[in-house]
Parts: C-alpha cells; structure tokens; sequence
C-alpha cells in the first residue's frame, strides 16, 4: 500500500508540472481593474497564446522579461498566476547572470538571488526557462553556462548587446536530434539584428552552418519582405542533420516605427495607444497595451504573419512595460 501511494503521488506531482497542449487555454479576463497594469499584460499574453496553439500544434509561447507576472502579488513566493502560467511555454530572462548593470560584468547576488526567486517557480510549473548573458571573455562565457546549467536553465552567452553576431563558439550540450519541443532543447541562438548579413540567403546560410537547438530571429530579414514557410523550413535545418526549432521575436509592449504596421503621421497619442519614445532605443515608443486597436494589430495583423510563416512560436518583448505605468501613476 506504502508504495501505490508513493507511486500516485508521483504521478500527480509529474500531471501537476506537465503541460498538455491540447488542454484549452482559459482567457477569461483576470485584470482587476483598469489600472491593473501587470493583469492587462497576464491577459494579453494569453490572448496571444489561444490564437497560436489554436492555429498551431505545439505553437510556443516565450515571454522575456517581466517574470514578476509569475505571481499576483509583488513577491516570488505570492500565490502562482495559475491561468498565465498554463498558458505559456517558457520565459526569456536577460542579464540574469552576467549584464546588469553592464556588459561582460557579473550580475550581483541579490539581483541573482530576485529573479530566481520568480524563474524557479516558472520552471517548477513545466515552463523552460531561456537566459540570456552579456558577456564576451571566455573566463565569463564559460561561468555563465555552467551556472546556468547548475540552474537548469538553457543559457545562451551573446557577445553583442545588439544581438547581430553567430557566435563562433559550438552549442553547449551540442547535439544532433531532432527538436520537436521545447522541452527537447540543449541550447539556443538569439539574434534579431541582421543587417550585417548581406543577404537572407547568407543569413540562412550561416545558422544553417550551426548546430543551435532553437533559434530566437526577427520575423523580417532587415527591411525586407518576411521570411517565408520555405525560408523558415530551412533555418530548421541544423549542420550535423539534426532539425532546431524556430521562434519569432515580436514586441508588444513597445510600438517599432520601422515595422509593416507603422504609419506616416504616428506620434504620442495618436494613435491614441501611442505613448513615449523609448530614450535608449530610437523609433520605439512605448504603447498602452491593453488599448483594443494595438491588440488588433498584434493578434489580427502581426501574429497571422507569424503563423503563416511557418514559425514554432513567439518570443514576446517588452513584457515589462507594466513597470513603466506602475512607475507613472
């Protein structure tokens, strides 16, 4: 009898961290008021996520940053955004170790010691977790993956802030399967900067000459059209035969005066989602996000882009942009 109950409270605890991704995402809105800036941003998100799993299997849904909306209240340890959390796959976490407050530095203890406070809960509900350092010395790179390793973290070590170089460097835990899920990866490649490539193809070219897992890119090569299905297919494609998955990077926190949608004439409040530009990224202004016409954009216009294009899901910026209302009001 002792061992049946340990045997089924295994498997209740392995049910309870396990993501079914045929299970419908609940959307039922869980902001509280109008004002609740990290509720509108929980709820946005899982708009994104309903569409996506719906129109894709296995469709991933990556939100960086903001790990704060792991729980409902201001602490690690409040009680768990259950319906955020089953709605998501993973979470993108920059400058966890090395970054903050400066490039090639280490990251303080209690800075470390606050963030996993939030990422650890994630990770023991199913999601994986992705972080990015900002470090180039190899002394530091190397710290930084066996410490994201020890964390149970995929860590990718980005030797550029502008995330626009293919490090030369092999994948840690390099390998030659074949990524179906997220769960399934090693490693990872974020790059969003491309145009130092001098053309789509040499782009392809060049992850193709890599054996990342999974691949975090822009849904556009520079100013050009989008990738397409078959552009996307062979960026699948790893050098050893293996087959990564591909995520999109989309903002939605943040309005991008370069993208498809931006229209001659925008400035603050009109739109009237339309608020300040950011001062340390030129042509991106911060958006209220919770307004209806910039969801239209994201989930009617951006993301059936996305989808189309064959990508394995989103990796979604700007998720802290709650802080910056908080701060305001």
């Amino acid at each position: 009898m002792k061992k049946l109950i340990a045997i089924l409270t295994v498997l209740c605890l392995f049910s309870a961290c396990s993501k079914d991704e045929n299970d419908e995402i609940d959307d039922t809105p869980t902001a509280k008021s109008a004002d609740d800036y990290r509720g509108l941003m929980r709820d946005f998100v899982t708009k994104i996520s309903k569409i996506g799993k719906s129109a894709k299997s296995g469709f991933v849904v990556i939100p960086q940053n903001g790990i704060q909306l792991v729980t409902t209240t201001d602490e690690s340890d409040g009680p768990l955004a259950e319906q955020y959390l089953a709605a998501i796959d993973g979470h993108g976490q920059e400058d966890i170790f090395y970054g903050n407050p400066d490039d090639n530095v280490a990251s303080s203890k209690d800075d470390i010691e606050w963030l996993r406070g939030y990422l650890d809960r994630s990770k023991a509900k199913g999601n994986v977790i992705l972080c990015t350092d900002y470090c180039s010395t190899e002394s530091k790179m190397k710290d930084s993956r066996e410490k994201n390793d020890a964390a149970g973290y995929l860590g990718y070590q980005a030797i550029e802030r502008n995330l626009n170089v293919i490090p030369s460097y092999k994948p840690f835990n390099e390998n030659d399967k074949v990524i179906n899920k997220l769960s399934d990866a090693q490693n990872f490649l974020y790059i969003l900067q491309l145009e130092d490539f001098k053309s789509k193809d040499d782009f392809i070219s060049k992850v193709c000459a890599t054996n990342f897992d999974l691949l975090i890119t822009d849904l556009f090569f520079y100013e050009e059209a989008p990738f397409t299905a078959d552009d996307v297919e062979r960026l699948r494609q790893k050098k050893n035969g293996g087959k990564r998955m591909v995520v999109c990077y989309m903002s939605i926190g943040e309005a991008e005066d370069y993208r498809f949608y931006w229209q001659k004439g925008w400035k603050r409040g009109n739109p009237e989602f339309l608020d300040y530009e950011n001062p340390e990224w030129k042509g991106n202004f911060k958006v209220k996000y919770w307004n209806t016409s910039w969801q239209d954009i994201i989930l009617k216009q951006y993301l059936p882009k996305i989808i189309d294009a064959g990508f394995d899901g989103v990796y979604l910026d700007i998720i802290d942009a709650f802080e910056f209302y908080e701060d305001r009001d």
